[in-house]
């Protein structure tokens, strides 16, 4: 996957220097779900140190985001012509993980139907993470997943 932006905010309220609110990434994905995957996984381990104070993301959260980009990338290759990307954004308490593709048409989750074969993807990212926004662009839609780091959700 080709890398197209680094983003970082900085804030320099931490006591222990200046550290990003938030880093991100986006990668040219078009369809290649195991190399969507692979970057965030590298995205996730290589963004530790910029958080010191809420310290690396568990596996079992590195897991969900590439199950959740999984699904992203799968439905913009399946419904979607033209090109898609990946927008991976840390923050110290979540992960956003963003999917722009070329279709306007808006995926929309199917009611829970334990008989039904297949299309149970956006169930799942929605049952995993906090939210799940859905937005009109000029050039099609982007899809937003954000996960929550869960060592820092509200018991």
């Amino acid at each position: 996957m080709d890398t197209t932006e680094h983003h970082h905010d900085d804030d320099t309220s931490t006591d222990r220097g200046v550290h990003p609110v938030a880093v991100s990434a986006t990668f040219a994905c078009d369809g290649r779900i195991s190399q969507a995957r692979a970057a965030t996984r590298e995205f996730l381990a290589n963004s530790t140190p910029m958080f010191p104070a809420a310290g690396p993301v568990s596996d079992t959260d590195a897991g969900i985001a590439q199950l959740v980009v999984s699904e992203l990338v799968t439905n913009a290759s399946k419904y979607a012509p033209g090109p898609s990307h990946l927008t991976i954004t840390r923050t110290r308490d979540a992960v956003h993980l963003a999917v722009a593709d070329t279709s306007a048409e808006l995926p929309r989750p199917h009611g829970t139907d334990p008989w039904r074969a297949g299309q149970h993807g956006l169930e799942l990212v929605v049952a995993l993470c906090r939210t799940l926004d859905v937005r009109r662009e000029a050039t099609g839609k982007r899809v937003t997943a954000i996960l929550g780091l869960a060592d820092h959700r509200a018991a």
